[in-house]
């Protein structure tokens, strides 16, 4: 641990002993400080409670974010986790907030303990870990959706509260500006002028952001490298980007980012992974949401979210200007290997077969130019 992170996670510790105090009204001690990584410049450290005045949780995790951090992000995370905390138990995605400190830029949450992480579960040689575990993630986002559905006011209201938090979702931002540039960037640089419908469906996509008829919370990174299954279920950890927008965003995202994370003797089973993972969630959410029962216009709306994110992923490896944030190398959709970014083409060019066949030949012509690019 090099100097400035020991500094770093003795000043979080300290500030979090600050506000644990203010909160019980005398003293409490945090001990033994572990430290969990984080991501970008965000520091996670699990401690022990060794002084317990009001028998709180033997032991806490705090974040600390950057001193430079923009505060309209830092808000819009810390009224995620209020607003996730005052859901009922059984449909809360992650930890509790405990306690924070704006200035310092603190959060302090319920620890989840150790339980297994997702990515591990899905490299399992058990075929039976990774069908209950993609099952497991389906369900725990509909259940999430199902919970929150109305709620946009309501957190809407708490961002107002807060003096400041950023009503724009930040991925939005990098999204509209990737699919702005989609025209250019795939003729130019791939010599592949869109096909019809191309440059629709990504817009669609983009849409869900800001619209759409599924609108529900989201800690927004829902991908495995987030996710772990504990004692409660299955944990969702980080809600850096959360925010309120249409749930299909949330299950493409988890069926365009596990892949990478499957043991190679169940790579033929992806397809069929992905149908369970989406069944598992559609359960959970059909009976407020009719229309999803239709297996076309759930498949449409599907793409649509993840013809998207696979772009996104995509423009983020070429030097192209989309309102770029370091955080997102945070994220489970960020991918720095080639190789995923040709397979995600391969797998869209696959899944739009029968229901966009414009765009399953353009996606894997996609998939060919960029194999030939990056990998030839």
């Amino acid at each position: 641990m090099t100097v400035v992170v020991d500094h770093r996670i003795a000043g979080a510790v300290h500030t979090a002993e600050k506000v644990l105090s203010m909160r019980a009204g005398t003293a409490v001690t945090l001990a033994e400080p572990e430290d969990l990584g984080g991501s970008g410049r965000t520091h996670v450290v699990r401690v022990r409670v060794a002084q317990n005045p009001l028998s709180m949780d033997r032991s806490l995790v705090i974040k600390a974010l950057p001193d430079d951090e923009p505060m309209d992000a830092f808000n819009r995370e810390l009224v995620s986790y209020k607003y996730a905390t005052a859901l009922p138990s059984d449909s809360r995605p992650g930890p509790q907030l405990v306690a924070y400190d704006s200035d310092e830029r603190t959060i302090v949450l319920s620890d989840l303990g150790h339980g297994r992480a997702m990515a591990d579960l899905l490299h399992s040689p058990e075929q039976t870990d990774i069908d209950r575990a993609i099952s497991a993630w389906g369900q725990a986002l509909g259940r999430m959706h199902a919970a929150t559905v109305g709620g946009e006011h309501d957190f809407a209201a708490l961002l107002r509260w807060s003096n400041g938090g950023r009503a724009v979702d930040g991925l939005w931002e990098q999204a509209k500006s990737a699919a702005e540039v989609a025209d250019t960037v795939l003729t130019d640089q791939f010599g592949l002028p869109p096909v019809p419908g191309v440059l629709e469906v990504l817009d669609e996509g983009c849409s869900l952001f800001v619209e759409g008829d599924h609108r529900a919370f989201s800690p927004s990174d829902v991908g495995p490298e987030n996710i772990m299954i504990n004692d409660s279920g299955v944990q969702f950890l980080d809600y850096e980007w959360g925010g309120f927008r249409d749930a299909t965003l949330d299950i493409a995202y988890a069926v365009v980012t596990f892949g990478p994370h499957l043991a190679s003797q169940w790579a033929d089973r992806t397809p069929a992974l992905e149908t369970a993972m989406v069944d598992a969630w559609r359960s959970e959410v059909q009976a407020i949401w009719p229309s999803l029962g239709h297996d076309r216009e759930l498949r449409r709306k599907v793409f649509a979210a993840r013809a998207m994110w696979v772009w996104l992923s995509t423009v983020w490896m070429l030097p192209v200007d989309v309102n770029r944030d370091e955080q997102q190398h945070g994220l489970a959709l960020f991918a720095s290997d080639p190789h995923v970014i040709v397979q995600r083409w391969r797998d869209l060019s696959r899944a739009a077969q029968g229901l966009h066949d414009g765009w399953a030949a353009y996606a894997a012509e996609v998939a060919d130019a960029l194999d030939a690019s990056w990998l030839s």
